[in-house]
This record gives structure tokens, sequence and C-alpha cells, in this order.
């Protein structure tokens, strides 16, 4: 099977479990309570989570441009953006494609170095990528324990019950898969003079690190923090929003800001599940948190989640949609 055969193969796979989520998570839906819903929100506090939706593509462009800008500074701030705006809407389609597409839509416009090769090579941007994505991980980690602290009198039974039962694997596999790793590394290093496919591997290895190594080289590190800090502002801004859109719905007046944090998390891990667009997969964790926290029933949660997913959905549209207006016909002209 060839390698577009496998793409579709895929696509067509997380598709169709993202239909099943949808099914799963819609069944219990009161259609007509959801209706009524959507006629009683507040849409001015919708409009705020639009543009959240918007400002968060935004925000994670100008982050990301200042680790590529450390390696390429002929990669405009327009480039990235525009590369993170078609990236959203590609994954939407096909799960995780959307991050390919746009590491090499901003490969393409990396300027040639005295060598002839671009300054920023693929194995260099996706050391970038996954600097962002190790610094977006530990935050969400700071949060979820903090999430976890301030719900441990209803949590933490559970919590300690499900660690107790699996912290001997996780600690195990945990180790196991680190010292696999560091053994390959070191294989590679000691193979490399050899040339061939190890000398390959570790100029990759080499490339990756010299993205992840960014870091080193970006000016003004204060803006990045601060650019990360916003990002998760904006997310969780998005939440707030739509809880005050459905302060006039039952049963959705108890819920709090604090709430939209806790959202925030499930929402976030939701996304491990990779169906287009979070489809279904965010659908279940947020109405599963809300009947977790207040009992609101899975019917009624996916109210609030339905407004909250498809305001970031359409926030990620419109941004892919003038990444691609921008660079077919605005930039080419």
């Amino acid at each position: 099977m060839d390698k577009k055969s496998k793409n579709i193969l895929r696509s067509v796979f997380w598709t169709a479990v993202a239909v099943v989520l949808l099914w799963f998570c819609f069944k219990a839906v009161d259609w007509k309570e959801f209706v009524n819903a959507l006629k009683v929100c507040r849409w001015g506090y919708m409009l705020i989570a639009l543009a959240c939706g918007c400002l968060f593509v935004i925000l994670r462009s100008l982050r990301w441009h200042m680790l590529i800008g450390a390696i390429d500074p002929a990669v405009s701030k327009v480039d990235v953006f525009n590369a993170y705006g078609i990236g959203y809407v590609v994954n939407m389609v096909v799960p995780r494609a959307g991050e390919v597409v746009k590491m090499g839509y901003v490969v393409k416009h990396s300027a040639p170095g005295a060598d002839g090769r671009k300054k920023l090579s693929w194995d260099a941007c996706l050391g970038t990528f996954l600097a962002e994505r190790a610094v977006d991980t530990i935050v969400l980690a700071v949060i979820t324990v903090f999430f976890l602290a301030g719900l441990w009198d209803s949590l933490g039974a559970v919590v300690a019950q499900n660690l107790g039962n699996g912290s001997r694997a996780l600690i195990w596999g945990t180790a196991g898969l680190t010292a696999a790793g560091l053994v390959f590394l070191l294989l590679c290093y000691l193979l490399r003079s050899r040339g061939g496919i190890w000398e390959k591997i570790w100029a990759f290895m080499g490339g990756i690190g010299k993205g992840l190594g960014s870091f080193r080289h970006m000016g003004r590190p204060w803006l990045f923090v601060l650019y990360t800090f916003l990002i998760w502002g904006s997310h969780w801004l998005t939440g707030a929003a739509v809880i005050w859109s459905l302060q006039d719905i039952e049963p959705f007046t108890a819920l709090q800001l604090s709430d939209a944090f806790y959202l925030m998390v499930a929402g976030s891990i939701s996304t491990l599940i990779p169906v287009p667009g979070g489809f279904g997969a965010y659908h279940g964790a947020a109405a599963a948190t809300l009947s977790a926290l207040h009992g609101i029933p899975m019917g009624s949660g996916m109210i609030y989640a339905t407004l909250n997913h498809e305001s970031q959905i359409l926030g990620q549209a419109i941004t892919g949609l003038w990444g691609y207006v921008h660079e077919t016909f605005i930039r080419r002209k």
C-alpha cells in the first residue's frame, strides 16, 4: 500500500471514530432544550469567544516565529501565521497532517544559506515544533496539578486509587522508553562515522537538537513567556465567555469562572485522541467534566461543549481561510 492510500485510510478511520464519538455524545441530547438554549444564549459573549479563537492562532504563530526567527530571520511573521492557520484547517480533515503541512510551508519560505540549502531545515523546524509542544506540556501539567488540588476533596480518592493501581506500570514504562531512546542515541553516535543510514539519522537528530536549542538564540525571552501566558489566557477566556453566554440558562447558572480552567484542562487532554478537528473527543470530555463537577446531565453539557468547540473551530477556519487567500492570491499577485 502506497503512502497516499495509507493517508486516505487513516483519515477515513479517524473520521469514523469522530462520527461514533459524536453519536455517543449527542444521543442523550434533548434537542428541544438544545434549540431553546441557543435562542436564549447571550450571543455577544459568543463573539468574544470567536475573537479568542482567532487570537489563539495569532499568538501561537507569534511565539513559534520567535524560535524559527532565531534560526532564519528571513521567515516572516506572516509566513508563520499563514502556516498555522492553514495547518489547523488541514487538521480538520486529516488529523495531525496539519502539523506536517505547516512545517513544510515554513521551510518553503526559508532563505538559502551559503551552502545552497535552506537555513531552516526540516529537522530544525521539527525541533522548534517539539520545543513549543514541550513548553505547552509543562504549562498543562502545572495547571492540571492546581486543578486536582482544587478538587481533591471530591476527586482525590479516585485519583489516588488509579495512581496506586497504575503507578508501577507507568514508572516502568516511562523508564523503559527513556532507556531505549538513550541507547538508540548512543548507538547512532558511535556508528555515525560509518556513513549510510547511521550518519543520516545522526544528522537528523542534530537538526532536531538545533531546533530545540533555538531558545538560546532568540531575543527577548520574556516575550516568549508573555506569549505563552496570553495563549493559555485566551484559551481560558474562550471557555469563560461561553459560561457567561449561558448564565440565563439552567443548569449553567451555577458555573463559575474557575470551571473554565477545569474545562480547559479536560479539552486539552482530549486532543490526545487524533480525530479530525477534535470533533466528538472534545465534546465528550467537556460534557463529562460538567457532569462530574456539577451533576449536569451529559445531554445538557453538550450545549456548552458545542458552543465552545465550534467557536474555536470557526476562529481557526477564519485564520486558515485568510492564510490561504493571502498566500494564493494577494502575495502571488
